[in-house]
């Protein structure tokens, strides 16, 4: 294969426009085989040479052009990130990428070119050339004589611009709302609404039945086709281009085709959009059960509510010289601020107990003992309760209570009973 010039081989693979491919090679982000190239008039073989812009490889592609007959709910785009319709959900299989050659509204059907030819696409769309695009409005309400003359002689819109003169006709049509056809020869945003909106009129249906030298008679709307070698040869003339690109006209896709495609879509969007309403729905019930009950509805922290529905007043701190202060709460109650004073007692001197008995200070008196003449006892016996005895000690032949002398009180340490 031949050399071409590299703002070409960009433009073939679908980087950008000529003149667009030719800022990227000056501002230096092209390379040719690892080497920055900056010179508008190199060139290189696509068949040996390694071209990249910004890093991504490009490859010079076949051009593809396709005509789609759009039909009005979906975007002008290749995505959304709204998860809306797009044209391309009507363009499956395409054998080579290719972008829309401008936009149509959402709700505006007809004619769209797609290619991936960029030096064409920035023709068409360049104000220089005054490509026409011709339209066909229904309007709200009966359009005067003196009205179709302003549309032809260009129209102050709202942002103070005067419209291009326009070619319009009134069509027939069986009802009491006029239908247009309208060519214009600039591209605004949303020209033909802003233009009957400063008439006066409102646009109910907006349909675009040509674009240049293409007609979307004989495409139905959802249907796409390649362009044939003739209609692209015509449409290139349109913008002063020569004849060297090629078009089969063989692939076609009918919008039947995509049915099941575009339904699964649009119910997995009717589903996330459901979720979506009952989840609102949902937040909007909890946050009226929460007036209802006197809860905050903002979910921020009440520092006062929550003093008096738990501390049972004021916080402490608060400013606010007319309220007493809050009485010191008893030691170890909840939230208490300070420690109760303690209550001086009297003080009582317990009595000693005898020797083994608990808690005693003091020995008690000595047990009887073989040599002791105090309170003789059987010789080994230990008194009742005492400590270490083995044996119990006789009990006493006194009335019920009375303990021998010497014997632990009732409970004490060891003791049975």
């Amino acid at each position: 294969m031949s050399t071409v010039r590299l703002q070409k081989f960009l433009a073939d693979g679908g980087i950008a426009a000529r003149r667009k491919s030719e800022v990227l090679i000056t501002e230096g982000r092209v390379m040719v085989n690892g080497r920055v190239v900056k010179e508008l008039g190199s060139k290189v073989d696509p068949a040996r040479d390694r071209v990249t812009v910004d890093g991504e490889a490009v490859v010079a592609l076949e051009h593809f052009y396709v005509i789609f007959n759009k039909p009005k709910g979906c975007i002008t785009a290749l995505t959304d990130d709204r998860d809306r319709p797009v044209v391309m959900d009507y363009l499956p299989n395409l054998p080579i990428p290719v972008k829309p050659v401008g936009r149509l509204d959402f709700y505006t059907e007809g004619l769209l070119l797609l290619t991936n030819d960029g030096e064409l696409a920035s023709r068409l769309l360049s104000a220089g050339y005054h490509v026409p695009k011709t339209y066909h409005a229904k309007i709200r309400g009966t359009i005067t004589p003196q009205d179709l003359e302003r549309l032809r002689t260009g129209v102050r819109l709202d942002d103070g611009t005067v419209t291009m003169p326009a070619e319009v006709a009134e069509l027939p049509a069986e009802s009491r709302h006029s239908w247009i056809a309208l060519t214009i020869y600039e591209g605004k945003q949303r020209q033909i609404h802003r233009m009957f909106e400063a008439l006066g009129f409102e646009v109910q249906k907006l349909q675009r039945v040509a674009f240049a030298s293409l007609t979307f008679h004989g495409l139905r709307v959802g249907d796409a086709r390649e362009l044939t070698q003739l209609e692209l040869n015509e449409l290139r003339d349109v913008v002063e281009l020569d004849h060297s690109a090629a078009a089969r006209g063989v692939w076609r896709v009918e919008r039947e085709d995509t049915d099941i495609t575009r339904r699964a879509r649009a119910k997995q969007r009717e589903e996330r959009e459901l979720a979506r309403l009952e989840n609102e729905a949902g937040r909007e019930r909890n946050a009226a059960k929460r007036v209802a009950s006197g809860d905050d509805d903002d979910g921020d922290f009440d520092e006062d509510e929550f003093d008096d529905r738990y501390m049972g007043g004021d916080d402490a701190d608060a400013d606010d010289d007319d309220d007493a202060p809050a009485p010191a709460s008893p030691r170890g109650a909840f939230g208490g601020a300070e420690r109760a004073p303690r209550v001086p007692q009297p003080a009582v001197a317990a009595p000693r107990g005898p020797r083994g008995g608990f808690g005693s200070d003091e020995r008690g008196p000595r047990g009887a003992s073989a040599s002791g003449p105090r309170g003789a006892a059987p010789r080994g016996a230990s008194p009742r309760g005492g400590f270490g005895g083995d044996e119990r000690g006789p009990r006493s032949a006194g009335p019920r209570g009375a303990a021998p002398r010497g014997a632990g009180p009732r409970g004490g340490f060891g003791g049975d009973e």
